[in-house]
């Protein structure tokens, strides 16, 4: 199997989780938020991801909770994936450049 393959195959199967198992992740806090409420921490009255693109982890303006949970988990596998490729081909193996020949006696 091909390289390229793996990568497909892999993206496809990470978006489909993303956008059938994220609607089902726990509405808990997460470990940060848990320690801070046990200790007392107050958080900022205004919160710091208020502008963020995807706010609580939804895509804004869809109805459906768990559709804009989903969607949410799609563009962020795709944002990441994107990223990853991005790296990986800044950081590979660097390109044969073509070398120039020449004719002996031209």
């Amino acid at each position: 199997m091909s390289t390229r393959t793996v990568i497909m195959v892999g993206m496809v199967l990470a978006l489909a989780l993303a956008a059938f198992v994220s609607p089902f992740a726990s509405s808990a806090p997460d470990g940060l938020e848990r320690v801070a409420e046990d200790h007392g921490i107050v958080a900022a009255e205004r919160p710091v991801w208020t502008g963020a693109v995807l706010p609580n982890y939804q895509t804004p303006g869809m109805a459906h909770q768990g559709v804009a949970t989903g969607m949410a988990g799609v563009i962020g596998t795709f944002v990441v994936f994107v990223i990853a490729l991005g790296v990986g081909r800044l950081l590979g193996r660097p390109r044969k450049e073509k070398s120039v020949t020449t004719r002996p006696g031209g």
